[in-house]
């Protein structure tokens, strides 16, 4: 599907137009003007609330920004996405994550594919039954304490925030660890307390040559070796979730423990899929199911919702607002909730890898800015960090507050005391503070007028910085379901608008291949002299010092 470049459409001229105007919005007037402001700019999906009325916008924002929307196709689009069409053109393929998780026929080149995935669920199925009571055991016959989960990316970021935020709902005889980093410090600092009889490894990679987690997997396996003293304990130890069932067997995996999916399931996309092993291990194959069923219900909403009361939409309309009108480069992501603590980490890659594009789906250079800088971290702790950028600084940065109504942990009032810093936060930074509320704050403190003067500039809050706010009811498996695939479903929207491929990540390739050219360099003492003076320098130094 060849479409114009976005900035030559009239819905984009008339939203440069409108910017104009509303680089004078203050959204202290907006409020003060329409005290259904509220009303009219949030909208609920479920157990999910979306508050945007502190945003710099007004019916005739959103009105044209669902005008660009439509111009740029996006309903033909989504209908695409979900019938299967080989969207992900660089690499030929259909995208269906969200048939990983549909309770309906989906069709792929004739193909029933829902079967296929409701066979792999059910494997799933038995395995963590087999896990969770303890009739599968490690070489010595002893139940599973540990499940030490290898990966990197998609395979280890979207089960990391699962298992964390779910926690309420795990098996107490599980500890669940994830290890990514090739950097041996995380690999030996996780085994360390570990007892090899009682660890059980699922090693995660869709092709089973990835650099980071192979070096691991083998690691891993040189530990059990070590204690076992018999290859054949690898059967029992080691869990695949991969493409490449060769070469899992060639590991010494057995094909029982080898757990597949497909290339229209994307690496940041697949938490789904037997990537979510560990979350099922951890929760129950019953809670894994609910979480499916939470991304499922978003799919439906985010498939048949008027554009206008779309949630995923209206997500992914602001932050085009912002990127290509305002010039905002960054975005924070600001979990009130500690649960949630891995969230931003988990969105950097969903929404940077996906739409952090320099060319568009034919191959053009792009003239517009595409996706910003995603960042942030878990509230209270992000307050007194990097909140003073966010209220003074000279930056305009958008951010998403995430909440939750009710708590896990009762603990005296912390969840009060949380909310309200929740809530307040977003005031301040919609309302700011003016010269003589700070003034009149001052005297009222009983400082004198020689001290108001001088700090009078510092206490000054411009305001007028606009915010999200997502409540969730309570942070269930379902809910959570709901909530990571509204922020799939708004890469796609952007990736849409900007005409870009959300579904490739060819700019990670490079670093992977120079890195197998230099790796072989450094297993010698003579100093290289193939690349760049600084690239070299850097080399010969590390050898001198080894």
């Amino acid at each position: 599907m060849m479409t114009s470049a976005p900035t030559r459409l009239p819905a984009w001229q008339a939203l440069s137009d409108h910017q104009r105007v509303a680089a004078g919005f203050n959204l202290r007037e907006l409020f003060e003007k329409d005290p259904g402001r509220f009303d009219k700019f949030s909208l609920r999906c479920g157990d999910l609330l979306l508050d945007y009325s502190k945003h710099l916008v007004t019916a005739d924002t959103l009105r044209l920004l669902a005008d660009l929307a439509r111009q740029r196709k996006l309903q033909d689009w989504i209908a695409r996405l979900f019938g299967g069409d080989k969207i992900n053109a660089t690499e030929n393929r259909a995208v269906l994550h969200t048939a990983l998780r549909a309770d309906r026929e989906v069709l792929l080149d004739g193909h029933n594919i829902t079967a296929d995935v409701e066979q792999t669920l059910a494997a799933m199925g038995r395995f963590c039954e087999g896990a969770r009571s303890g009739k599968l055991t490690g070489f010595s016959r002893h139940a599973f304490t540990d499940i030490v989960s290898i990966g990197i990316g998609g395979s280890s970021l979207g089960p990391a925030l699962a298992v964390e935020a779910l926690a309420p709902y795990a098996a107490s005889q599980f500890r669940v660890h994830f290890v990514s980093n090739v950097d041996g410090a995380h690999l030996a600092t996780t085994l360390a307390p570990l007892n090899p009889e009682t660890t059980l490894f699922i090693v995660a990679s869709k092709t089973f040559t990835t650099l980071e987690t192979l070096a691991n997997a083998h690691a891993a396996r040189d530990w059990l070796f070590a204690k076992a003293g018999d290859v054949k304990a690898t059967a029992r130890h080691f869990v695949a979730v991969t493409a490449n069932a060769a070469a899992a067997r060639d590991f010494g995996i057995g094909p029982e423990s080898i757990f597949g999916f497909w290339d229209w399931v994307g690496g940041r996309f697949s938490l789904w899929s037997a990537i979510g092993l560990p979350v099922a291990l951890a929760i129950g194959m019953d809670r894994f199911r609910e979480l499916l069923a939470g991304a499922r219900d978003m799919d439906e909403h985010f498939s048949t919702a008027p554009l206008e009361r779309n949630m995923p939409v209206i997500l992914g309309l602001l932050g085009i607002w912002y990127v290509n009108f305002f010039g905002v480069t960054s975005h924070a992501v600001l979990p009130y909730d500690q649960s949630l603590r891995l969230l931003p980490a988990y969105l950097q890659q969903l929404e940077m890898e996906s739409n952090g594009k320099r060319v568009a789906r034919d191959g053009s250079a792009l003239d517009y800015a595409t996706a910003p800088v995603i960042w942030g971290a878990a509230g209270t702790d992000a307050q007194h960090s990097f909140f003073q950028l966010l209220h003074q600084g000279t930056q305009l940065i958008t951010a998403d507050f995430i909440g939750c109504c009710n708590s896990h942990y009762t603990l005296n009032e912390h969840h009060i005391m949380l909310l309200a810093n929740y809530f307040a936060q977003t005031e301040a930074l919609m309302r700011g503070l003016t010269a003589g509320e700070a003034e009149a704050m001052m005297r009222a403190q009983g400082l004198a007028d020689d001290r108001i003067g001088p700090l009078l500039p510092h206490r000054i809050f411009p305001g007028n910085r606009p915010s999200t706010s997502i409540m969730v009811r309570k942070l269930e498996p379902r809910t959570l379901g709901a909530l990571i695939a509204l922020y799939e479903h708004k890469v796609f929207v952007q990736s849409v608008i900007w005409d870009v491929n959300a579904f490739d990540q060819w700019g990670v390739e490079l670093g992977k291949q120079l890195a197998n050219r230099i790796l072989p360099e450094l297993t010698t003492s003579a100093p290289v002299s193939s690349h760049d003076a600084s690239t070299n320098g850097l080399i010969n130094h590390f050898k001198e010092n080894r």
